[in-house]
């Protein structure tokens, strides 16, 4: 524990020499004066041929952006903005003189293709949040949510608003029309607020920007320039209503005898979604009996380790405006799996239930899948004095499986009632160079299911603060975790995967069975530095260290992501960056990284080195790659609850090459190998694929992945008493995993577009080479282990059966734990926004999941498509339509 603490006194004595730095190198910020239409108007055409529009200067002169930052652009662009009583008006003069080879690619929204324009709005004027909203000349739209000063862009924040496009002999124009409801905006009578105006020249794979901000800088929205000459904004407050029908049917194959597997399957529903704006910088959203048919499946898999899988939230309204929530325990710029904690997982609301139905023999069960969500509502904004609100609250239905037992009926409990809450709070000060927060969760259950917690709670407190011009900065957090529940799951929790009280070797902990509360701390220190001048090449050095713990109490799993409690983490990034074109580069990155971890008894777990560069060349192509040293890594999880196992050293390496993506063909492939010494681990991982872009409205695209490892003979297989110890049975073990991802796009027309992913799917793992622990942290790898004998080990069916001691009689047995599993799984939306805001969805989703299980002897390509392909079990097929209609005050 010296260590640690050392390690935390050098990282603080660093904060306090670097904290007091001043510097100055301020960019003069333009500014642009804007006026009212009054009683003129504008028809939105892409043509700026209303006289009005002579009201107003251009706002010119623009500098390139990338990849000579500071220089004139290859063309000039310009733009103006007017503003109406309900309404802002941007137009767009991009020149260009070759206007018949411009690119007007078409995409679904925040795909951002071809040639395009944006304006980020920081309407705030807190130097840390905009609203970006991007139009491309084939009328494509986009739009962003940026937060902590450019370093988050959130995509999934749909406003409604609208643009038209326009090519002439000149380039192209456009015109913006943005509805001020959709910003959020203080009670100023003449505010100032924030914006940036760029445009990427397709062609030249080129950005310049009005306001010059060096690439370097290490900031962005605080860098904007200034609009001015806003007078008398509206006051109303923004109300959205948006009820939606859905119509489901499903149809699936047919299982005699069975009475909830008849073939079919429909349905009907009905909902609401709202946006309420409480004050003009504050809005309510809620959702009334949500339906998600329309979002896109999870892709396959699997994971032999335990670690649980993360899985990306795609649904909407978890989705939409989501910065505020996500509260990461690290963060860091180095990189590790400690980088998926999270305080909040929105995947947890809506899940699977946790209780499984007790059937008898001859008994047919109709178990939900997924956990209904009765409603959910989030409060969120900033105020014009820099407070950020963030409050989130779901209920989820208790649900049932209903059993029939030859015609009789039966309901079981598998989820109660839930109640999911979530809280946060961020107060800026001195422009956002200093920044404080708070987080709080809470996960309360009904009563009926005695081995989930009842009650989950966990909260925290951060800091930030940035210094010389931004170029430096220190964060700090310490987060909290209660739980509390019935004996039997506290003591689930404290003999759980993520935290293995029960280790023998573990002497700073202990099981207590008669337990029924659990409270753990977390935290994070780091401080780094992120921008400055660079040199005469573009050249500039970035660092970040720091230390992160998760105590061993820590429960995070009923609302937020843990991996592993009862670690302590340090890591340190230094990045070299050079910015400027030379040589056959457009810019160039190295890095170097490495990390440490410890437990709270002391055991130093892990260490690892890497070193990695990226690459972007001056024909648009980019390759990375590189090469991480493992010289010590012990486990605390991989024996499942026996002692800590010391894993063998190794090395990896990875390679990635992308060609230039604005080509109609674009190709890419990701490789990573690794080995462990003394032929004990191999690993390797092939990700190749092709996108298509045959026409300016259909894009293809098809990428096949291969993954195939092997461990020598530390796989955990089973465990079970022997003469009163615990006996941990291992293996040697080779996995291989095929997937096939594929996509279409066809758009129609910017706001009517068909979208189709589809995904076969096969995992497979062979166990061979069977043994027990013997000694689990030797330094010699044979002496972990006691490989059974012939004479020791016997086979009959799916069982081994040993007899350790030669007397003929089985000690004990376990199953064969070979396995296959296949799935494909796919989805076709067609998505028709009728008007602004209001859409119809028609869907057909696949699923199948052939009972392949003891397919082993097949080649893994066949057994796939062989399985997925011939029908049996016939796939799942669901269509719905979908209609929504959005109201708007």
């Amino acid at each position: 524990m010296k260590t640690i603490f050392t390690c935390l006194s050098f990282l603080l004595l660093i904060s306090f020499q670097v904290f007091g730095q001043n510097g100055s190198t301020e960019i003069a910020k333009k500014q642009y004066h804007t006026r009212s239409l009054g009683n003129e108007t504008i028809q939105l055409d892409g043509i700026l041929d209303e006289p009005v529009w002579n009201t107003v200067e251009w706002g010119a002169d623009f500098v390139e952006f990338q990849p000579n930052e500071n220089t004139p652009p290859a063309e000039p662009s310009q733009f103006k903005i007017l503003f109406s009583e309900k309404y802002l008006y941007i137009g767009y003069r991009a020149f260009d003189s070759a206007p018949d080879s411009l690119v007007a690619r078409l995409s679904r929204r925040d795909e951002f293709p071809g040639e395009w324009m944006e304006i980020n709005i920081d309407s705030y004027h807190d130097l840390r949040t905009a609203f970006s909203f991007t139009f491309s000349v084939s009328g494509v739209r986009g739009d962003e949510f940026v937060t902590n000063n450019g370093d988050n862009w959130d995509s999934s924040w749909n406003p409604i608003w609208d643009g038209k496009a326009h090519i002439d002999s000149l380039g192209w124009t456009a015109e913006v029309k943005i509805p001020f409801s959709q910003l959020r905006y203080g009670k100023q009578a003449e505010p100032v607020w924030g914006i940036q105006v760029m445009r990427r020249n397709f062609r030249r794979e080129e950005r310049s920007t009005w306001q010059y901000i060096p690439q370097n800088a290490g900031v962005w929205v605080s860098g904007y320039g200034e609009l001015h000459g806003l007078r008398n904004l509206p006051t109303n407050k923004q109300v959205e209503l948006a009820p939606y029908v859905v119509a489901r049917t499903e149809r699936f194959e047919k299982e005699e005898g069975n009475p909830f597997a008849d073939g079919s399957r429909n349905g009907f529903s009905a909902g609401i979604d709202g946006k309420v704006a409480v004050t003009r910088d504050m809005i309510l959203d809620f959702t009334v009996n949500p339906d998600f048919g329309q979002v896109e499946a999870d892709p396959g898999a699997v994971r032999l380790d335990g670690y649980e899988v993360f899985f990306q939230e795609r649904r909407p309204f978890f989705v939409e405006s989501r910065n505020l929530f996500d509260y990461q325990l690290t963060g860091s710029a180095a990189g590790g799996e400690y980088d998926a904690d999270l305080l909040f997982y929105s995947r947890r609301i809506g899940g699977a239930p946790h209780g499984r139905a007790n059937l008898q023999v001859g008994e047919f069960v109709d178990q939900p899948q997924q956990t209904s969500i009765l409603g959910a509502a989030k409060f969120s904004g900033k105020t014009a004095k820099g407070l950020s609100l963030g409050i989130l609250e779901s209920i989820t239905k208790k649900e049932y499986a209903e059993i029939d037992h030859a015609g009789e009926r039966r309901d079981e409990l598998v989820e109660p009632l839930t109640s999911y809450f979530v809280g946060r709070v961020l107060q800026d000060y001195q422009e956002g160079n200093t920044i404080f927060g708070g987080v709080f969760t809470a996960v309360n259950r009904g009563e009926g299911l005695d081995f989930l917690r009842r009650n989950a709670y966990s909260g925290g407190l951060d800091f930030q603060r940035f210094w010389k011009n931004r170029w430096w900065f220190m964060k700090a957090n310490v987060q909290f975790s209660k739980v509390d529940g019935t004996p039997e799951a506290i003591l689930d929790t404290q003999t759980g995967f993520v935290h293995y009280f029960q280790r023998p070797n573990a002497t700073h902990l202990s099981v207590d069975s008669t337990r029924t509360s659990l409270t753990g701390t977390g935290g994070t220190f780091k401080i780094g530095k992120i921008g400055g001048k660079g040199n005469e090449y573009g050249g500039l050095w970035k660092f970040e260290t720091g230390l992160t713990w998760r105590s061993p109490q820590l429960e995070l799993n009923d609302v937020g992501f843990l991996l592993a409690a009862d670690e302590i983490n340090h890591f340190t990034w230094v990045s070299y960056n050079i910015q400027k074109p030379f040589s056959i580069f457009r810019n160039l990155r190295i890095n170097y990284n490495h990390w440490a971890r410890w437990d709270f008894g002391g055991q130093f777990l892990y260490s690892a080195f890497n070193t990695n560069a990226h690459a972007w060349f001056n024909n648009n192509w980019r390759m990375g790659s590189g090469f991480t040293l493992n010289p010590n890594e012990i486990s605390n999880n991989a024996l499942r609850g026996g002692s800590s196992l010391r894993r063998p050293p190794g090395m990896g390496t990875f390679l990635y090459v992308e060609s230039d993506s604005r080509k109609k063909l674009i190709f890419s492939t990701n490789t990573s190998f690794a080995w462990g010494f003394g032929e004990t681990v191999r690993y390797q991982y092939v990700n190749a694929g092709l996108t298509w872009q045959l026409i300016d409205a259909l894009r293809i695209s098809l990428y096949p992945e291969y993954d195939r490892s092997w461990r020598k003979q530390d796989q955990y297989v089973a465990q079970t008493e022997y003469n009163g110890d615990l006996r941990t049975v291992v293996s040697e073990v080779e996995q291989r995993s095929l997937a096939l991802t594929m996509r279409i796009n066809f758009n129609i027309t910017p706001d009517l577009t068909v979208q189709y992913y589809g995904q076969p799917f096969i995992f497979r793992a062979l166990y061979q080479n069977y043994g027990y622990v013997t000694d689990p942290l030797a330094k010699e790898y044979d002496r972990r282990f006691h490989p059974y004998t012939a004479s020791e080990i016997s086979q009959v069916d799916n069982t081994f059966s040993i007899d350790e001691n030669g007397d003929g009689h089985t000690d004990y047995q376990f199953g064969q734990p070979d396995f296959n599993f296949i799935q494909f799984r796919s989805n076709m939306v067609v998505r028709w926004e009728y008007i602004p805001g209001s859409e119809i969805y028609l869907v057909w989703s696949q699923g199948a999941f052939p009972d392949a299980y003891g397919d082993l002897e097949t080649p893994l390509h066949q057994s796939l498509f062989g399985n997925v392909f011939d029908g049996k079990p016939k796939p799942t097929n669901i269509f719905l339509v979908k209609v929504t209609y959005r109201f708007l005050n």
